[in-house]
C-alpha cells in the first residue's frame, strides 16, 4: 500500500478525522447545544424525533397554531373584544372556542410528541459493548462516541456508522439485513479490510484491539448510503476504505456471531439520518380551496362592516342628532367616529362566520375516515395477515377525485414470485410455457431442493453429457455472476438474494447441477455436476437500474481468466463483439419470450488475457484514487472491460398477474381514471403484460415510434375524442383516422418527446383522449419524471402505485402515493399515503372509500359554511332595526356554543357516516367515480349557491320572527330565543335534508 501524508486529506475532500481509541481528541469536539443553538463538529449518539422539552412545548406549540390564519384571526378577535370602545360581544365569547381549538391541537401534539420522546428514550437505551482500557464494558447507544470501538453480536441493531474492523467469521464476513434503510428483507455480506483482518484475528481478538491506533480521514457526514470514500492510515501505510467496508446505523448483523468496529459517525451525522430529511406535507385541492374561501370569507365580512359603519355614521349624522335620547348616548363622539368604532364592533360581531371550529372537525373526520379503510375486513390480505393501512389523515377525498393512476409492473401487478420457465443456449430454446409441467429427472443432484417448474428433459439430458460447451459455460455464469448469501439448512443451501431474479436464476442452476455453495472476500465456490470448483473472485460490479446489467471477473480453476456478464438485452447486444455467434437465434428467442410476457436477461461472456487484467486493475485503482469526476472514470474503466462479449443465452423467468388486476383495471377504466403502466421491461413484453390485464383491448390500436413522433411535432395535427367517446380521431393535411388507440413509448424515447414543455404538454393530452399508456424501459429516475410531467400538464389527480425501493421516487412525487406489501421489503411502504397488500384492493380503496370520502367531506364543508353564515347574518339584518349600532342578536353564551356544542353532532354524523350508495352498488356502478373527478360537488358555483342559500336561511330565520312578534307585546330577549331556536332546527333539519 502506498504511505500519504494525513496533512494531505483537505486535498481529496476528505476532511473528517476519526481516531481509534482517542476520546481526548473527539470530546472537546463534540456538538453541544442549548434551546436552538448548536455548535461542535461531531455529533451524540442520542435520538431526537420529539420537537419539544419542557422549556420550549409552550412557545413553540403556540407559535405553530398562530401561523394558521384562522387562529391568528380569532386572536385578533378576542384582543380587540378587550377593548371597551369596541367590544360588542364579552372576551370570553371568542375566547372560548379558540382555547377549544388550541387545547386540542396542542394535547395531539404533545401525545404524540411524548410518544416520540418514549420510543426515543427505548432506542437510546440499547445495549452495545464499548471497548475501554479495561476491555469491553456494557453500555447504551447514547454513550456511543466518534472513535469508539463497538462490539456487536448476532441479531443486534447496528447504533452508528462503522468501519468494520474484524469478524469471527472466516475472512472477517459479516452479513447484515437492510429492511430499515433500503426496504430490502434479503442480507447482504460486508468485509473488512484486509489490513485490519490480517493483524486483528491473528491472536486475541479483543486484546489486539486495545492498543489500536487506527486514523481514519473519510467524507464529511453525507446521505449517500451506497457511497462512502475514506482511507485508514495505520502503521505507516494509507488503506482506501469504501462502502463494503461499513456497517451501516439501523442494519442488523444476522448469521454472525461477532463483529468489531470502528464508530466513524453517529446520531444524526449518520446517513440513514441523514435522509430522513424534512416532512414535505401534502395539502389537497380542496383544503387549498377551502384556505381561499375562509379569506373570502374574511375579506366578505370585512366589506360588511365596512357598509355597515359607513351606516352606523349617516344614522348618526341624519338620525341621531335630532333624537335627544340617541344624541345623549352618543356622547360628544362625531358621528364619523362612532362609526370607525362600529367597524370594529361588527367584525367581532360578524367574526362566527369564519367558522373556528371548521378545521378541528375536518381533521377529526379525516381521521375516522382513515380508521374505516383499517377496518374495511375485504382489504385484508390473509396470506401476510396486512389490512389496508392510511398512514395519513389529509388525503382522503381526493382519493375520490383521481384522474392519472400510474402503477409499477412487476410485484405491483404481478405476483413477483419468479418462476425460471424458458432459456436459450447457443440458438435453441428449452423449455414451453404452454405444456403443462413435467418433473424433471434430477435424482442425481443431491444438492435439490424442488420446486422448479421446467419441463423440458433435454436440457438435462445435454448437460449431463457434457457436449455442449455453450450450456456448460452458461449455466456457470449463472452461478458466479451474483451477489446472492447461501445458507445451509438441512444439509442444503438456501439462497439470501437481492431481488427475485437473483434468486430465481441461482436456484435454478442448482436444480440443474451448478451449485453455489459460498463465497468470501475473494472467492466463489461452486459445485458443478457434483465436483466442487475454486474461483478466485478479481472485481465484481453488481446490478443497478442505471447501469441495467452487473458482471464478475473470475479466475478459473484452470488458470484462466473470464468475465461473466448479465443484463438487459439491448445493454448486452450493443457490447456483444462482431460476428458474435448465435445473435439473431437469440434476438429471435427474446422477441418469442417477449409474446409469452416473460422477463428477459442476456448472459454472455469475455475471455481476458492477463495483460488486460493488469493493465484494466492499473486503471481501476487510478480512477478509485481519484479526487475528481470519481463516478465518471470509474464507469469509463467498467465500459473498458465491458465489450467484445459473447452472447451465451437468454434465461426467460415468468412473472404472474396478481389476482384481480384485470378487473381492477378494467373497473378504474369505467371510472375515467387514466391507467399508466411504467415498467423496466422490453416494449414486447410490457404490451403482451397490457393485454393480459385489461390494460388495453384486443381490438386497440398501438401509437409509438415513428407514428406517435409525428403526431406529436406535426403543428398540423388536431387530436380530439369521437362522439363514441371511446375512439380517438386524428387528422392533418393528408389523412383522417378513427381508432382506439393507446401509447407506447419507450425509455429511451420518452426523454426526447418531452425534451420540451411544448412537447410535454402535447403528450400528455394526447394521452388523455387515448385508452392507456405503457412507458417501457424507463428507469426509476424516468418514473419519477413522468409523474411530475403529468401534473404539470395536467388538472388531475395524480396517484402512484409501486411496491420496490425503485418506486419511491414516483411514490413521494405523485398527489397521492401506494405502496404495497411486497416481496422487496417496505421501502415502498414506509414512504407511501397508503398501504395495501394487493393491486386489486385499489378498486375498493378509490371507488368506495375515496368515492364516500369525496361526498362526505363536500356535504360537511357545505353544510358548515352554510350553518354557519347563516347565523352570523342575522346580525346585519338586525343592523336595519338597531340603527347599525352593532348590537348582538342573540345571548352571548348561544353565541358561544352554537357551533361547538348545538349543531355540532349532526355535522359530524353527516362527515362520517352519510352514504348515498351501498359498497357493492358502487363497484357495480364505478362510472359514478366521475363525479369526483369533475368536482361537481364542491366548486366555485356550489360554493356560491350555499351562501346565497344561507342568506336566504338568515333572511328568513330574522324576518319571520320579527314580523310576527312585532305586534305583540312582548321584549326583546323572546325575539332572541326565539330566533336562536329557529337557527338550529333549521341547521339540524337541513342536516337531514
Amino acid at each position: 500500500m502506498a504511505k500519504r501524508d494525513t496533512s494531505c486529506s483537505e486535498e481529496t475532500g476528505m476532511t473528517w478525522q476519526v481516531r481509534a481509541n482517542c476520546q481526548h481528541f473527539h470530546k472537546p469536539l463534540g456538538r453541544k447545544s442549548f434551546l436552538c443553538f448548536r455548535w461542535g463538529r461531531y455529533a451524540d449518539n442520542l435520538v431526537r424525533s420529539y420537537k419539544y422539552s419542557p422549556l420550549t412545548f409552550l412557545p413553540l406549540t403556540l407559535y405553530e397554531q398562530f401561523q394558521r390564519a384562522a387562529n391568528f384571526f380569532f386572536l385578533l378577535i378576542v384582543v380587540m373584544q378587550c377593548v371597551p370602545l369596541i367590544a360588542t360581544l364579552p372576551w370570553y365569547i371568542t375566547m372560548l372556542p379558540l382555547l377549544t381549538v388550541l387545547i386540542m391541537r396542542g394535547a395531539k401534539d404533545l401525545l404524540t410528541d411524548l410518544g416520540r420522546r418514549r420510543s426515543d428514550a427505548k432506542i437510546n437505551r440499547r445495549p452495545c459493548d464499548i471497548l475501554t482500557t479495561q476491555g469491553f464494558t456494557a453500555a447504551q447507544w447514547k454513550d456511543v462516541c466518534v472513535g469508539d470501538i463497538l462490539r456487536i453480536h448476532k441479531d443486534q441493531v447496528i447504533p452508528a456508522d462503522l468501519l468494520l474492523l474484524c469478524s469471527t467469521e472466516p475472512h472477517s464476513l459479516c452479513y447484515v439485513e437492510t429492511a430499515d434503510i433500503d426496504g430490502e428483507t434479503n442480507l447482504k455480506f460486508r468485509q473488512a479490510p484486509a489490513i485490519t483482518h490480517d493483524e486483528l484475528t491473528s491472536g486475541p481478538i479483543e486484546e489486539l484491539l486495545l492498543p489500536f491506533d487506527g486514523v481514519v480521514w473519510c467524507e464529511e457526514p453525507n446521505g449517500r448510503l451506497y457511497l462512502f470514500r475514506g482511507e485508514l492510515h495505520w502503521r505507516g501505510q494509507s488503506h482506501l476504505l469504501d462502502i463494503e467496508h461499513m456497517l451501516l446505523r439501523g442494519t442488523v448483523l444476522r448469521n454472525t456471531d461477532t463483529v468489531y468496529g470502528l464508530v466513524i459517525y453517529t446520531g444524526s451525522d449518520s446517513k440513514i439520518l441523514r435522509n430522513c430529511g424534512s416532512l414535505k406535507v401534502k395539502k389537497t385541492w380542496m383544503e387549498r380551496f377551502l384556505n381561499k374561501v375562509v379569506v373570502t370569507i374574511v375579506v366578505c365580512l370585512l366589506t360588511v362592516a365596512l357598509l355597515l359603519a359607513v351606516g352606523c355614521g349617516l344614522f348618526e349624522h341624519w338620525v341621531g342628532s335630532k333624537i335627544e335620547v340617541l344624541a345623549a348616548i352618543r356622547g360628544s363622539y362625531s358621528p364619523a367616529y362612532r362609526g370607525f368604532l362600529n367597524f370594529w364592533g361588527y367584525i367581532i360581531l360578524l367574526s362566527p362566520a369564519m367558522p373556528i371550529s371548521l378545521y378541528i372537525t375536518f381533521e377529526l373526520i379525516h381521521v375516522v375516515h382513515c380508521l374505516q379503510i383499517g377496518w374495511d375486513i375485504k382489504m385484508y390480505w390473509e396470506e401476510n395477515e396486512k389490512p389496508a393501512q392510511a398512514r395519513t389523515t389529509s388525503l382522503n377525498e381526493e382519493l375520490g377525485q383521481v384522474g392519472h393512476l400510474l402503477s409499477d409492473k412487476t410485484g405491483t401487478l404481478t405476483q413477483n414470485r419468479l418462476i425460471f420457465r424458458q432459456c436459450c443456449i447457443a440458438g435453441h430454446i428449452y423449455g414451453d410455457i404452454t405444456a403443462k409441467t413435467k418433473p424433471l429427472d434430477l435424482s442425481w443432484n443431491r444438492f435439490s431442493c424442488g420446486g422448479l417448474q421446467f419441463s423440458d428433459q433435454r436440457l438435462v439430458d445435454r448437460l449431463l453429457q457434457r457436449n455442449c460447451p455453450e450450456t456448460l459455460e452458461f449455466f456457470t455464469a449463472l452461478a458466479l455472476c451474483h451477489t446472492v448469501m447461501s445458507e445451509w439448512k438441512d444439509g442444503l443451501p438456501r439462497y439470501q438474494a437481492a431481488s427475485p431474479d437473483e434468486e430465481a436464476l441461482v436456484c435454478a442452476a442448482r436444480e440443474l447441477g451448478w451449485v453455489f455453495l459460498s463465497r468470501t472476500r475473494d472467492s466463489l465456490t461452486v459445485s458443478e455436476l457434483g465436483f466442487t470448483l475454486h474461483y478466485h473472485l478479481l472485481a465484481v460490479l453488481d446490478f443497478s437500474s442505471k447501469r441495467r446489467r452487473m458482471f464478475v471477473l473470475v479466475r478459473t480453476p484452470d488458470g484462466g481468466l473470464k468475465l461473466y456478464c448479465k443484463g438487459a438485452d439491448v445493454i448486452i447486444l450493443e457490447r456483444l463483439r462482431k460476428g458474435s455467434p448465435h445473435q439473431e437465434s437469440t434476438e429471435q428467442a427474446l422477441e418469442a419470450f417477449a409474446q409469452s410476457c416473460l422477463r428477459t436477461l442476456c448472459v454472455a461472456v469475455r475471455c481476458v488475457s492477463e495483460a488486460q487484467w493488469m493493465e484494466w486493475s492499473h486503471a481501476l485503482s487510478q480512477a478509485a484514487m481519484a479526487t475528481t469526476h470519481r463516478e465518471t472514470m470509474l464507469e469509463e474503466v467498467y465500459e473498458q472491460m465491458e465489450k467484445e462479449l459473447t452472447m451465451l443465452g437468454v434465461t426467460a423467468i415468468e412473472d404472474r398477474l396478481q389476482e384481480g388486476v384485470p378487473e381492477t383495471i378494467s373497473s378504474l377504466r369505467q371510472a375515467g381514471v387514466k391507467v399508466w403502466v411504467l415498467t423496466g421491461d422490453k416494449t414486447e413484453t410490457a404490451v403482451n403484460v397490457g393485454y393480459a390485464c385489461k390494460l388495453m383491448d384486443p381490438d386497440t390500436r398501438l401509437l409509438q415510434g415513428e407514428e406517435l413522433r409525428q403526431l406529436l411535432q406535426s403543428p398540423t395535427t388536431e387530436v380530439s375524442f369521437h362522439k363514441d367517446k371511446e375512439s380517438l380521431v386524428w387528422s392533418t393535411d393528408k389523412m383522417s383516422q378513427k381508432s382506439k388507440a393507446a401509447i407506447v413509448v419507450d425509455g429511451f424515447e420518452l426523454a426526447e418527446l418531452t425534451k420540451t414543455p411544448e412537447m410535454g404538454g402535447r403528450f400528455v393530452a394526447l394521452s388523455n383522449q387515448c385508452q392507456s399508456v405503457l412507458c417501457c424501459r424507463v428507469t426509476p429516475a424516468q418514473k419519477a419524471e413522468v409523474v411530475e410531467l403529468v401534473k404539470k400538464n395536467s388538472s388531475s389527480v395524480t396517484m402512484a402505485i409501486g411496491d420496490g425501493a425503485n418506486d419511491v421516487n414516483m411514490i413521494k412525487t405523485a398527489h397521492i402515493g401506494v405502496g404495497l406489501c411486497g416481496v422487496e421489503g417496505g421501502q415502498a411502504v414506509q414512504n407511501a399515503d397508503f398501504a395495501l397488500a394487493q393491486f386489486s384492493f385499489l378498486r375498493r380503496l378509490l371507488l368506495v372509500h375515496g368515492r364516500w370520502s369525496y361526498r362526505r367531506i363536500c356535504s360537511f364543508l357545505r353544510y358548515f359554511l352554510y350553518k354557519t353564515t347563516c347565523f352570523a347574518l342575522v346580525h346585519i339584518w338586525y343592523s336595519l332595526y338597531n340603527g347599525f349600532s352593532a348590537q348582538p342578536m342573540y345571548e352571548s353564551w348561544f353565541i358561544a356554543l352554537y357551533t361547538v356544542m348545538y349543531t355540532s353532532l349532526p355535522v359530524q354524523c353527516l362527515g362520517i357516516f352519510e352514504q348515498d350508495i351501498s359498497a357493492e352498488s358502487s363497484l357495480n356502478r364505478p362510472e359514478l367515480y366521475r363525479v369526483g373527478q369533475k368536482q361537481e360537488l364542491f366548486n366555485p358555483l356550489i360554493l356560491c349557491g350555499t351562501l346565497l342559500y344561507s342568506i336566504y336561511t338568515s333572511i328568513i330565520l330574522f324576518f319571520i320572527p320579527v314580523g310576527v312578534l312585532q305586534s305583540l307585546d312582548l321584549d326583546y330577549q323572546t325575539l332572541a330565543v326565539t330566533v336562536e331556536m329557529s337557527a338550529v332546527f333549521s341547521a339540524t333539519l337541513e342536516e337531514h335534508h
